[in-house]
């Protein structure tokens, strides 16, 4: 167990079980099965990442059909939650629909995802192949009505957008006329949230942090004016450790960490009632996997391992998003995994889900960056099935 139960990591001068161990321990991973997988991992990989358990959904491929509970126990996802982001099948909607016979364009898409069984969308952006109904850019006022319809059409909602964040602070008004332009269209396709695809700043230092709390304070205030949810999402950077304390740099800046990562550091200096986020499940393992270690102000090397399920169970309402992306087992690239279509791989997301809870709040939005292929034009849609139905497979584990 890790030795302070109210921290999102497992930190300590002192081993206490072996990083291993206590990933193991936290995550509630059988032992053999842990130990069977991690096999895989070469020798002197740096710290055992959590090559957990799989959903094991061979054995459980049964759809609820949309009512909840289904073979094996009670849908952990349940059926008005799936979703998936936009960009994991872009090849299909900027395909050019007068040169395939497969779904080209959002709308040809939205019918495809319907049939897959998905009733949420989170978009990345408002362009499509320009002959595709609507033209190319439906980022307008007309363009967002003609989305919610087609949404309407075919049962989707809008969860979300990768979209337009303000560079600028303090902000420009050309920013400000833009983001409240954003603002507007995400009302009319229906969105309770509005965000962005990337970390509120790349900096690993305090002072820039309280910088961007600052701005996202601001324009989550704005957003809040108008009914929506403003969210960030992460990329494994931002699960790193803060720079905070100890010698400075030639710059001022501090160089060692009191071991808070910087978006719980966010979390802190954000206000909860404009600021919330989406968790990329993926990058927040890969980050479990690459920052385990840091350098506290007084020099000494510490452990801490980092725990994506405790961090959103402690902050769940900040979390009304999710990134539901897999991954295998890589030595080699310096993340820990490789993407794959959901369900395919070894994070064990039975024990994330059980452990976050909230079924009916969280909304995991499906998402593999490597789905579209040059040379399978309908590899995209088709592995946005398989995720689909591995996603609808997950049960809670009876007791």
């Amino acid at each position: 167990m890790f030795p302070d139960s109210s921290r999102s990591d497992a930190t300590s001068d002192r081993p206490v079980d072996g990083p291993d161990e206590a990933l193991r321990r936290t995550l509630g991973v059988n032992r053999r099965r842990f130990l069977s997988t991690c096999t895989a991992v070469a020798a002197g990989a740096v710290a055992a990442p959590v090559f957990g358990a799989g959903p094991a959904l061979a054995q459980d491929r049964g759809r609820d059909h949309g009512h909840g509970h289904g073979h094996g126990g009670q849908a952990l996802v349940p059926a008005d939650k799936r979703g998936i982001i936009l960009y994991t099948v872009r090849d299909a909607t900027g395909r050019d629909p007068l040169a395939s016979d497969l779904p080209s364009g959002f709308r040809e898409v939205f019918k495809q995802l319907a049939r897959h069984g998905y009733r949420q969308v989170e978009f990345a952006g408002y362009r499509q192949h320009a002959n595709a109904p609507g033209g190319a850019n439906l980022e307008s006022v007309e363009g967002a009505k003609l989305l919610r319809s087609w949404l309407d059409d075919y049962g989707l909602r809008a969860q979300g957008n990768h979209g337009f964040i303000p560079p600028s602070w303090p902000l420009t008004t050309a920013d400000l006329d833009t983001f409240k332009k954003h603002l507007e269209i995400a009302n009319i396709i229906g969105m309770d949230h509005m965000g962005t695809g990337g970390d509120p700043t790349g900096s690993s230092h305090r002072a820039d942090w309280d910088v961007a709390a600052d701005k996202w304070n601001a324009l989550g205030a704005i957003a809040r004016r108008e009914g929506i949810k403003l969210y960030t999402h992460n990329h494994d950077g931002a699960y790193g450790f803060l720079l905070d304390g100890g010698p400075l740099d030639d710059q001022g800046r501090p160089t060692r960490s009191s071991g808070i990562r910087k978006l719980e550091y966010f979390l802190k200096v954000t206000d909860p009632k404009l600021v919330w986020l989406e968790m990329d499940i993926f990058w927040a393992h890969v980050a479990q996997y690459k920052f385990h270690t840091y350098t506290a102000h007084d020099g000494s090397t510490r452990k801490s391992v980092f725990d994506p399920a405790g961090l959103v169970a402690r902050n769940n309402k900040r979390y009304p998003l999710f990134h539901a992306k897999d991954g295998v087992v890589s030595t080699t690239n310096g993340m820990g995994y490789d993407m794959v279509p959901f369900g395919t791989g070894v994070i064990d997301y039975t024990t994330f889900f059980s452990r976050v809870g909230q079924r009916n709040y969280h909304n995991p939005m499906i998402e593999d960056d490597n789905s579209p292929s040059a040379t399978d034009p309908a590899q995209s849609l088709r592995e946005a099935k398989i995720s689909y139905d591995n996603l609808a497979a997950l049960r809670r584990r009876r007791r």
